[in-house]
């Protein structure tokens, strides 16, 4: 039997990258030869986790089907997400917190998905519930994968479970998870030497929409206006990625992790029905969208419904 590969989707942000570490030790721990993989580099604010708990990053694999006939799906499931083959192999484990589209299997599957904030949420009940001790390391990258996901427990997707699930893996981390948490997201503002193309590729997603394939960009800073200064040349790169593509509409959603205001910029054919989606106008050709923090609660859903309808 081929060794399994686990791995989060592209693009990968903190949940991504820890969420495949955590879940392979365990699946390791349970008998299985497991190796967690990336779909690309860590970002600033995921290294600064890793550096900080002293581990490397998973090594970094666009395609597996060469190397393995079987897979661990975390923090995702929809194909378009997923390494380039995943349909060339089987698909043995998924666990995830984000909806379920795109996705079929040939064979049954361990498919664990709940609705809380992070899928190390979902990783720590199962350690417990398989009575596997976390390693300090591993806890300290499972609660930062936590932290990064409901912006230290300020998101709409923050359940109380992810902040429970945060307090002991903070204990066994040995680190005071509020301290930690803003200096871990504030490392991840720091944009100033990622070109416009690399910005907008930074946490991004594609959406099957009604007829449209949707692009969502997601950066979080501290100061959004140094980011907008940068609009032209960044609305020329999102128009690019449109083009190159196929992305029928981009929407890049800036979020300010000190107000939890999210500032929408969008190019593409859609223009209207984005602004329809929040209830809005636009303001000097963007969305200002305050208390907007999470893509996956407050984003996509009121696009799917305004695009579906």
């Amino acid at each position: 039997m081929s060794k399994l590969l686990v791995f989060g989707h592209q693009n990968p942000d903190t949940d991504a990258i820890t969420s495949a570490i955590s879940y392979a030790y365990l699946l390791k721990q349970l008998g299985e030869e497991a190796e967690a993989v990336a779909l690309g580099e860590p970002n600033e604010e995921t290294q600064y986790a890793l550096n900080y708990f002293n581990r490397t990053a998973p090594r970094v694999v666009s395609s597996v089907s060469e190397e393995t006939d079987r897979v661990a799906l975390v923090d995702h499931n929809e194909v378009q997400q997923s390494a380039s083959d995943v349909e060339k192999v089987e698909v043995q484990y998924v666990v995830d917190h984000h909806r379920i589209a795109n996705f079929q299997t040939a064979n049954p599957l361990f498919y664990r998905c709940e609705p809380v904030g992070c899928t190390n949420t979902i990783l720590f009940k199962m350690y417990k519930e398989y009575g596997i001790e976390i390693p300090k390391e591993i806890a300290g990258l499972m609660v930062s994968a936590i932290v990064s996901d409901t912006l230290l427990f300020k998101s709409p997707t923050c359940t109380q479970q992810d902040i429970e699930a945060a307090t002991e893996l903070a204990r066994i981390a040995e680190i005071d998870v509020n301290s930690y948490g803003l200096e871990m997201l504030k490392a991840g503002t720091n944009l100033s030497t990622k070109s416009e193309a690399e910005l907008i590729d930074l946490d991004a997603k594609s959406f099957p929409m009604g007829s449209y394939n949707m692009r969502i960009a997601q950066v979080n800073v501290v100061d959004e206006q140094e980011l907008l200064a940068r609009r032209e040349a960044l609305e020329f790169s999102m128009k690019e990625a449109n083009a190159t593509h196929g992305y029928d509409t981009f929407l890049l959603v800036v979020t300010n992790i000190l107000t939890s205001v999210s500032t929408g910029l969008v190019v593409g054919e859609a223009l209207e029905t984005v602004a329809k989606a929040f209830n809005t106008e636009y303001e000097n050709g963007l969305l200002i969208l305050p208390g907007v923090v999470s893509r996956k609660k407050q984003v996509v859903p009121p696009l799917t419904v305004a695009f579906e309808n």
